[in-house]
């Protein structure tokens, strides 16, 4: 995912004021109007202004993207950092999958997809806040109860925006989901004159892991297995995220063959499988020895892998 970099959009320096935003945005904004400009790509210019005067007039939203701006090291076409879109909050709830749709991918990692009607509503209490964090595909298997920190923003004593940190202690429950939301009662916005604190949401999602992918409760495993393993088949030890299992590699497997363990994904009502991806790892030839030993099995196996394809 490449940065965006809503300043540059809107032609303007980082340290631009609140006053600057907003008549930079005006004009660019009537400038590139659709129903003003007819060129092929106004309308997306016009989305893209739309987009960063959203971010960066709201003092919240930009303190976040300032910080993620500051460790976005080498430019927009560098990798992002590790966790680069979690860990801050923000005011507004639960996520309703609706409202943020013509939003670029960058700006809905950072700030979620809350949705219009979740944003329109007054409820009688505090205002709820809403967070993206991450967390060990582990703690899905087993829970954990995880101190979790989260940015802030917060009035500096100068009344600007500022990002303060706080940490929170949180029971993760086994088999949570990737997009879950979880509930924190009352560690929303405070309430006054007797009103209710908001809740928090905090939406779960899994730090990479070296060796697996996730999709839903499922989870993918690529495994090596030796040519003989798969050639004549083998009972072999099957790592997972909570520990170990073994499996039967059938004899004659080929590269990429998909063997499922059925009930080893991610805990659940229905849980879900863990689905193992064979992958042929080709040991070299250490000694005379062992480079006779190939040399005898291409002799005597006569195999030509590429005989589907017409080569010799």
């Amino acid at each position: 995912m490449k940065f965006k970099d809503y300043y540059q959009t809107l032609g303007l320096p980082r340290e631009a004021s609140a006053d600057d935003i907003k008549h930079a945005y005006r004009r660019l904004a009537r400038k590139y109007h659709p129903d003003l400009n007819k060129e092929a790509d106004a309308e997306a210019r016009f989305k893209e202004l739309g987009e960063a005067y959203e971010v960066l007039k709201d003092p919240e939203k930009r303190a976040a993207y300032d910080d993620v701006g500051k460790r976005w090291q080498g430019g927009a076409d560098q990798a992002p950092p590790p966790g680069w879109d979690s860990g801050y909050e923000f005011r507004g709830g639960q996520a309703d999958g609706g409202g943020f749709g013509e939003h670029s991918d960058f700006f809905e990692a950072l700030f979620g997809r809350r949705g219009a009607q979740a944003q329109r509503r007054a409820p009688p209490r505090a205002q709820d806040h809403h967070a993206k964090v991450q967390i060990d595909l582990v703690d899905a298997y087993r829970g954990a109860q995880r101190g979790i920190r989260l940015q802030v923003p917060t009035l500096d004593a100068q009344g600007h925006v500022v990002l303060s940190e706080r940490t929170l202690d949180v029971a993760i429950p086994a088999g949570v989901r990737e997009g879950q939301h979880l509930r924190l009662a009352g560690q929303g916005a405070p309430g006054f004159d007797g009103a209710p604190a908001g809740d928090l949401y905090l939406e779960i999602h899994f730090r990479p892991h070296p060796l697996y992918r996730v999709d839903g409760r499922d989870v993918y495993l690529e495994l090596p297995v030796a040519p003989w393993e798969a050639a004549l088949g083998a009972t072999v030890d099957v790592p997972l995220p909570d520990g170990s299992v073994q499996m039967a590699v059938p004899a004659g497997s080929s590269q990429g063959r998909k063997l499922r363990l059925k009930g080893k994904g991610i805990p659940g009502k229905t849980p879900g499988d863990l689905y193992v991806l064979l992958q042929i790892a080709m040991p070299p030839p250490a000694n005379d020895a062992q480079r006779q030993a190939w040399a005898e099995l291409a002799r005597q196996a006569a195999f030509n892998p590429r005989a589907d394809m017409g080569a010799k």
